[in-house]
């Protein structure tokens, strides 16, 4: 069998002429250690072997040989799920895995139609979400579809053919593909350079660092060629190394493909994620609730059926009763209404440029007290600007920018390129057209231009004066420390000082100071030349005169500010965490108005524990679950020169915490975090690993955009909990008050299939409350599931109805003597089931806020109550009220109706205000 060749495998044998060489060895997907190890013993080894090892030339592979290649080896990088399982996925809820019991319990003992419409509600929960998550893949799918991106590379049609250059998709890049690059391209596969000329590249998608790392195929020998070379820098700071995923920003190179597909290191960055999210916010309240509802199940069904039997002494129907008891307990609707409020706000968030890959993102996002970002992309854009002009004494200058212009605007004129590196268009940005920018140092024209290269750190433009005859001007602007080398005087204002040693430090100085601040400088300076008609090159770029600095730093989205105040007033701690320099860290978080507390480096991180780590950040707020304003920690904490794997750790820190924690990102060295936070978010713009590993992707690059995602989840969570509350307390009253009039009562207070229906009557007017408005107070902090608070509201609010369903047998057994033969029976079922019907549509109005002066219910909200009410009345009058054994209501029967209705609105009111005032919180 053909496979890929190995470039670290010893050096293949001669050949004997007309045969093939084939490695025994494959390059298949790997963990990132073992990656970074093979890369850089490829940087470390001389080019020609390199490519003798991987079977390749500078001529490129022929087709066969690449065809071959492509066929052996795993270049997926991206692992989206299968219908399949992502339908199996919903089926795990635990919510839907009780329905799916009580369902199995209901047709052992031959409840059919019990079971069938339990399963049938189970069922239809399942599909909404499924739905909804397919949808949600299928536009992140469609929006991947829109980027295809394709590579330069050198192939021959045949072994003796000549080489051509073709364009190829980047999944059909092989190893041992001679590999073309320019500006504007994206890295197909890890790349060793083979020649270069001023190539630079954006590294940010994997370090996090703005500014972009100078290439070049210089190589030098480490050690002998048999030694396992030892490595002293960091693998992205090699020169001779360009790695899959970043952008080529500048400049021209030839390299050879020495990994694909998995066998980056981006694909081992996505090979080394777990299969499997880790449980979110989410997943443990849902399991919170979902055992407290089975507790309150697991104990109604014994005690209903050792009751009831006792009394009745009749066991099959007392088990039949429990079983519908254990179900009018149980908010069957529970997944359909969850589902539905998550479905809504999702559908919200898309309006708002907000794609929810995962339902329980929208829960995550409302629960999210904390909110670790990564710097470049995020909170600032991929491109610099200029922050500053001065002169040697460290003083705001404008005529420095006349001269740094003139040479950025030169450099790109007389190099052909069609725009100039990231400093140069941030120069040309900074005043008016090209045209005019050198106007104020009189007619102008362009003599040459030496080229920046990443060895000499600067760059020169010659131009000719029209004032100046016979003389030519040197414009220099460059690294400080590298500028001051070439330097012998300093110009401050029109008299010029030599630049002794004292000087040097004095301006190093200046530089620091700026660094300190975020900005970076770099040395202008100029030099006169008799003009000789001789091309000038690097080693006229000596004795000349600084004239001053210019500055630089990460562009802010404007945006961010806003956006970032406005988390923090919502309960939000922002956390940075950037693999870029401190210094630069701290500069984004002061441009974004983040106040900071501590400056970590990674190898600081490495020396701390969980529990010290995340102590590290101020410890988080209370959550207030139902929604309560939330003072958020002073300051930010700021993680700096950390990795990918050192990003993971620390969202786990915090999350060990108890903090539930987000994760914005875009790059390589962000899909980790993202997998590990609670919620993932990600934008548009990321990288395929980091929008497949995000839970949420902002389609437009707006902060603002995930200050309102964050809200709308917390509308949504507020919905789910107002049914949770609504629907547990009334269902809760409803078995406290059957166990009530079964111990009291000479005959069973209402009848299974009556349980049922009025209990499904009930689910589905609740259903509306996925609809409604939301207490603005519900959206000021995070929000979360409180079992504590749940069982408190019901215990306080379903002794309120069952006094009322005790009240109202009371009446019917004493004033309408309903206890008399089958037609007493059935009058006292349909009293309390009509009385019932009523008190729970006045449950969801009276409930559903706090009261006066919040949001008035929508109009789904008021149709459900309508329906249930006129529902309720007119069942015992329809055809099929005998079926279900009601019987028609006498007139005598309203007013009991009525003061009963009067007494339960009046104690509702008076629990929700002393309620209210105990604990300061209600939904």
């Amino acid at each position: 069998m053909v496979s890929v060749p190995d470039p670290l495998a010893a050096p293949p044998a001669p050949l004997a002429p007309g045969s093939t060489a084939v490695s025994a060895t494959v390059v298949g997907g790997a963990s990132v250690p073992l990656v970074h190890e093979r890369l850089a013993r490829c940087a470390d080894q001389p080019p020609l072997l390199l490519l003798r090892r991987l079977d390749s030339s500078p001529r490129g592979l022929d087709e066969a040989q690449a065809q071959e290649r492509l066929l052996h080896q795993d270049g997926g990088i991206s692992r989206p799920g299968h219908w399949a399982h992502q339908l199996l996925r919903t089926t795990t809820n635990p919510f839907v895995v009780v329905l799916i019991c009580l369902s199995l319990v209901s047709a052992v003992t031959r409840d059919v139609r019990t079971a069938v419409l339990i399963g049938f509600l189970a069922m239809l929960s399942c599909l909404l979400r499924f739905r909804q998550e397919h949808r949600s893949d299928r536009a992140a799918a469609a929006l991947r579809a829109m980027v295809t991106t394709t590579a330069t590379v050198v192939r021959r049609s045949s072994p003796g053919s000549a080489a051509v250059a073709r364009e190829v998709p980047i999944d059909q890049v092989a190893p041992g593909d001679i590999v073309r690059l320019g500006p504007g391209d994206m890295v197909p596969a890890d790349l060793r350079l083979l020649s270069s000329a001023d190539l630079r590249v954006s590294q940010a998608v994997l370090t996090g660092e703005s500014l972009p790392a100078g290439k070049h195929a210089a190589w030098t020998q480490t050690g002998r060629p048999d030694e396992n070379p030892v490595l002293d820098r960091e693998l992205f700071d090699r020169p001779e190394l360009c790695f899959m995923g970043t952008e080529v920003i500048s400049g021209t190179g030839t390299a050879v493909a020495v990994a694909t597909g998995t066998g980056t290191y981006f694909g081992a960055t996505n090979r080394d994620l777990p299969e499997r999210t880790p449980e979110t916010t989410f997943d443990r309240g849902v399991r919170a609730v979902s055992w407290m509802l089975i507790g309150f199940m697991l104990a109604a069904i014994p005690i209903v059926f050792t009751i009831t039997g006792l009394l009745r002494g009749q066991w099959p129907r007392a088990l039949v009763f429990a079983i519908a008891a254990a179900v009018a307990i149980t908010p069957e609707m529970l997944p359909l209404v969850v589902t539905t409020a998550l479905v809504r706000g999702s559908r919200n968030l898309a309006h708002r440029h907000v794609i929810v890959k995962r339902l329980p993102a929208v829960h995550n996002l409302s629960a999210m007290d904390t909110l670790c970002t990564d710097k470049t992309g995020t909170l600032t854009y991929d491109r610099i600007t200029l922050a500053c002009r001065l002169n040697p004494l460290g003083h705001p200058d404008p005529a420095v920018l006349v001269w740094a212009r003139a040479n950025a605007y030169w450099s790109v004129e007389l190099s052909g390129q069609v725009t100039g590196d990231s400093i140069d268009e941030a120069l040309l940005a900074a005043g008016p057209p090209g045209d005019q920018v050198a106007d104020p140092l009189g007619d102008l024209s362009g003599i040459g231009v030496i080229p920046f290269d990443f060895t000499r750190r600067r760059a020169t433009a010659v131009i000719r004066r029209s004032g100046r005859p016979g003389y030519d001007t040197l414009i220099t602007k460059g690294a400080v420390e590298d500028m001051l080398e070439v330097c012998a005087h300093v110009r401050i204002g029109t008299e010029e000082f030599p630049l002794d040693q004292a000087e040097r430090a004095r301006l190093t100085q200046i530089s620091d100071d700026q660094a300190a601040d975020g900005v970076r400088l770099l040395a202008v300076s100029v030099a006169e030349r008799r003009s000789t008609g001789r091309s000038y090159h690097a080693a006229d770029e000596r004795d000349l005169t600084l004239i001053g600095f210019v500055g630089f730093r990460d562009e802010p989205d404007p945006s961010a500010a806003a956006a970032l105040a406005a988390l923090t007033g919502h309960g939000v701690d922002i956390v940075m965490i950037t693999g870029d320099h401190p210094l630069v860290a701290g500069r984004v978080c002061g441009d974004a108005g983040l106040r900071i507390r501590r400056i970590v480096l990674g190898c600081e991180a490495d020396a701390l524990d969980d529990a010290s780590l995340a102590a590290l950040v101020q410890p988080a707020p209370a959550k207030a679950a139902s929604g309560g304003p939330v003072a958020s920690a002073a300051g930010t904490t700021v993680f700096a020169r950390v990795g990918p794997q050192q990003k993971a750790r620390i969202v786990r820190a915090l999350r060990s915490a108890g903090r539930t924690v987000g994760y914005l990102g875009d790059g390589v060295n962000d899909a980790p975090a993202l997998r590990a936070a609670d919620v993932g978010i990600s934008v548009l713009g990321a990288v395929d690993i980091a929008r497949e590993s995000a839970d949420v992707i902002l389609v437009r690059k707006d902060l603002r955009v995930l200050e309102q995602a964050v809200t709308e989840g917390r509308r949504t969570f507020g919905n789910v909990i107002k049914y949770i509350k609504i629907s547990v307390s009334s269902n809760v009253g409803n078995v406290i008050s059957m166990l009530t009039a079964g111990a009291l009562l000479p005959f069973l207070p209402m009848l299974p299939l009556q349980l049922l229906v009025q209990n499904l009557f009930f689910d589905l007017s609740q259903l509306s409350l996925a609809y409604d408005r939301v207490d603005p107070s519900d959206t000021t902090g995070p929000r979360t599931f409180d079992t504590r608070d749940l069982a408190r509201f019901v215990a306080c609010l379903g002794l309120v109805g069952a006094l009322c369903d005790v009240a109202t047998f009371g009446f019917f057994w004493w004033v309408l003597h309903a206890h008399g033969g089958p037609a007493g029976r059935a009058l006292f079922h349909t009293g309390w089931f009509v009385e019932n019907m009523l008190s729970q549509a006045l449950a969801i109005y009276l409930l559903r806020s706090r009261g006066r002066g919040f949001p008035r219910p929508t109009w789904p909200v008021l149709l459900a109550a309508i329906s249930i009410s006129v529902g309720g009345v007119a069942l015992p009058f329809s055809p099929i009220a005998g079926r279900l054994g009601f019987t028609a209501l006498p007139l005598a029967a309203l007013p009991i109706l009525a003061s009963v209705l009067l007494g339960y609105c009046a104690i509702t009111l008076a629990v929700r205000t002393l309620y209210l005032r105990t604990f300061r919180r209600w939904l």
